[in-house]
């Protein structure tokens, strides 16, 4: 079953090598801080915001702030419902600004240390261009298989530390069907059931009709977990960057 879902994101990355590179690569950077609240023993609320250097490094020229609430059908099923406000800049000066909604169903599963995470993600999106007044929208459809690791523990509880990848695929209905593909691979540390800190590489590969880009992301964020019906030797929700 995993072999199957693996299958579309190596075929998208060797389509993605027959495609010509556009402009220049260098490091950039990716900020984020997450809050997870479960406020009932099935419902939950989910906060993040997220700063990006994509241009250069030590400007910050991206930023976005969203959130929304789920669902938690048993311990490896959850549906969200989300709205998020994003922002782009160029010259230091707000070029794009975007509104996004988006509904989400995540299946989680176990194998042996391992967490694997399938998430699956319908987004409609709407676009100002704040130079030419101009407003347009779009759909993107995205899947991601994530897994994360304990090192020091048999699981991801209190002062464990861990390593994590995943890789998403982006698609589209227009033109250009595939969109983007991300792939990281981090570490992090979970401090107690409340707080952890993960660190890591993410690449980005954006196909357009015009061009192709790739960018590469240092990796920061810190999670924040509240759940008032944890039980302390129960697995740790660790959130993975959007």
């Amino acid at each position: 079953m995993i072999r199957r879902l693996l299958l579309p994101a190596f075929l998208l990355v060797l389509i993605d090598f027959c495609h010509a590179q556009t402009g220049p690569e260098h490091l950039s950077g990716f900020l984020t801080t997450s809050i997870t609240y479960k406020y009932a023993p099935k419902w939950m609320a989910y906060m993040e915001m997220q700063a990006r250097s994509i241009e250069q490094f030590k400007t910050i020229d991206y930023y976005e702030i969203k959130g929304g609430t789920g669902y938690n059908f048993n311990e490896n099923s959850q549906a969200l419902i989300g709205i998020g406000r994003y922002a782009t800049y160029k010259q230091k000066s707000l070029s794009q600004e975007e509104l996004r909604l988006w509904l989400q169903y995540t299946f989680s599963h176990a194998v042996s240390r391992i967490d694997f995470d399938h998430r699956l993600r319908a987004e409609q999106r709407f676009f100002h261009q704040l130079k030419t007044a101009q407003r347009t929208n779009d759909q993107r459809y995205r899947y991601r298989l994530s897994a994360t690791i304990p090192v020091n523990k048999k699981r991801v509880i209190a002062k464990t530390f861990f390593v994590n990848a995943f890789n998403e695929l982006f698609l589209g209905p227009k033109e250009n069907a595939f969109k983007r593909n991300r792939v990281y691979s981090g570490a992090g540390y979970q401090f107690n059931g409340n707080i952890g800190m993960t660190a890591g590489y993410l690449w980005q590969r954006e196909l357009s009709p015009v061009g192709n880009r790739s960018l590469h992301f240092i990796q920061l964020a810190a999670n924040i977990v509240i759940d008032r019906w944890a039980d302390k030797d129960k697995r740790i929700f660790v959130p993975v960057i959007d």
